[in-house]
């Protein structure tokens, strides 16, 4: 049995990590690929350094919404120079961000647009962060063919889980599925199709039980499976098989 973490931050500068003792018990807790997902030029460019350097590491590189007005031209070229290899993987995460809005919103747009683009032209998929901003955000996906990707750390409602799904997009689920004492949102994690259903921790950020309160690493994935499994009525393996599978094939690990 093996998982991936297709979603974590454990390569970022701006995080204090001893990434290999990280990976290492990752390794242990029986995760057998990690995705770590550039927010900015800079965390972009040490997601591909760290996949370089580590066998278990895979790179998604681009400018999250907070940061649009960061610039996000480097991705572009950072995409462009590492398709050849086998370790970039997807552009993201990238997306609309309605709930803080730290980045005009124009300028989330302009961003969203210009690496979407990148995508396609680069033919990688998408990890995407939308919060509080599907009604802007489907039409700017509807207007590019050939989109396909992950909806990063989804927490919205079932209309836009049907549009997801509709669009042929996977669900990434993580250990905010765990803590929310939110029956409806439960409930909307169960109508997720295994199928769909990648499973992420977005470390060091959204801890599950029983470790809240500690900085999340990737092993913890293997928790998040649990409760879903046992949500499901479906064996660990079962689970684990499927979203390991669905994560293969979305990102060609």
């Amino acid at each position: 049995m093996s998982l991936v973490d297709t979603h974590c931050h454990i390569h970022d500068s701006e995080f204090d990590f001893d990434a290999t003792e990280v990976i290492e018990r990752a390794r242990r807790a029986g995760i057998e690929s990690m995705i770590c997902v550039g927010t900015s030029e800079l965390s972009s460019r040490q997601a591909i350094d760290l996949s370089l350097k580590e066998s278990s590491i895979f790179a998604s590189i681009g400018v999250h919404p907070h940061d649009a007005m960061g610039g996000y031209g480097e991705i572009d070229v950072l995409a462009k120079s590492h398709t050849s290899g086998d370790r970039l993987v997807a552009i993201g995460e990238i997306g609309l961000d309605y709930f803080y809005n730290h980045s005009p919103r124009e300028a989330q747009t302009t961003a969203l647009e210009s690496q979407l683009q990148t995508a396609l032209d680069c033919d990688l998929p998408v990890i995407f962060h939308v919060r509080e901003a599907f009604d802007d955000f489907w039409p700017i996906f509807d207007n590019f063919t050939g989109l396909r990707g992950v909806l990063h750390s989804f927490t919205d409602d079932v209309r836009n889980l049907e549009g997801a799904l509709s669009r042929d997009l996977y669900v990434g689920v993580n250990g905010i599925s765990l803590f929310t004492k939110d029956e409806a949102q439960q409930l909307l994690y169960d109508q997720v199709p295994i199928g769909k259903l990648l499973f992420e921790t977005d470390a060091p950020y959204l801890t599950p039980p029983p470790y809240r309160g500690k900085i999340n690493e990737p092993a913890y994935v293997e928790v998040i499976a649990e409760y879903h499994a046992q949500r499901r009525g479906i064996s660990l393996a079962e689970i684990a098989d499927a979203t390991t599978t669905n994560a293969k094939a979305l990102f060609a690990l």
